[in-house]
């Protein structure tokens, strides 16, 4: 009987809008929206957090009409976009990182199928994206995700979220900053392929008879292959700094 009492219309509304901003959020935020995580699985589990979250949601009455409860829905999908663009924005740096040392190792053609992305990838920015997500879920990614919904629940109620100048000017500026990152990861190798290459361009000046393609090519990957042993740790540590910075991000602008 308390079942039943407690499906009015106002509380069915505001389940079907926190079950929305789950949607937005496992269907946008890095991690649970790669292809390894089938959609069923996805709608199940929105649907589980939905369910636990319900009690914590400040139940305010409702006066829902048709037009107005698909535009909060939208609001509710919107507001997983927009806070997934501020962690996708993290990653695509380390992407854009690791697509910059394939390329100047020239190992663009190894590339292979990504089961996470769906797409071909080189072997080496695979690698580092799987050591990338181990240390976001290392450092609780997951367990932060879930403490931003449960700040939104208090700071943005339900079907009501804006997009703001200061969201907008966030992501322009850290769209910017994306490639900065990018480069500053991917730097000590460039710089030392860089160098390898002005080596290889002397000795092929001073002498002609040497084999660039059969010796300086492969010489050229084991060096980065090395370099990019020794500067992984870095790249992890400056990929974890950047995503607190994100959720922190989050925080202040949500």
């Amino acid at each position: 009987m308390e079942l039943l009492a407690s499906l009015t219309d106002g509380n069915v509304g505001v389940f079907l809008l926190l079950l929305l901003r789950f949607s937005g959020i496992f269907a946008f935020f890095p991690f649970f929206d790669n292809q390894l995580v089938p959609v069923a699985v996805r709608g199940a589990l929105s649907f589980f957090m939905a369910l636990l979250f319900f009690p914590i949601v400040p139940h305010t009455p409702f006066a829902f009409t048709l037009e107005t409860f698909l535009l909060a829905g939208a609001m509710e999908l919107m507001l997983g976009f927009v806070a997934s663009l501020v962690l996708q924005i993290v990653f695509n740096a380390i992407a854009l990182a690791t697509d910059s040392i394939s390329f100047s190792m020239g190992l663009t053609m190894a590339s292979a199928y990504d089961p996470i992305s769906g797409a071909q990838k080189s072997i080496v920015g695979q690698v580092i994206a799987l050591l990338a997500i181990v240390l976001a879920l290392a450092v609780n990614f997951h367990h932060f995700v879930f403490l931003f919904i449960a700040h939104t629940l208090s700071s943005v109620p339900l079907g009501e979220f804006v997009l703001s100048q200061d969201m907008i000017l966030y992501l322009i500026k850290a769209f910017g900053n994306m490639f900065l990152i990018g480069f500053a990861m991917a730097f000590p190798v460039l710089g030392l392929i860089l160098l390898s290459d002005i080596i290889f361009g002397m000795i092929m000046k001073t002498h002609p008879q040497f084999n660039l393609l059969a010796i300086g090519f492969p010489v050229k990957i084991g060096i980065a292959l090395v370099v990019i042993v020794l500067v992984i740790p870095a790249i992890m540590l400056r990929f974890k700094n950047e995503l607190n910075a994100a959720f922190l991000a989050l925080n202040r602008l949500f």
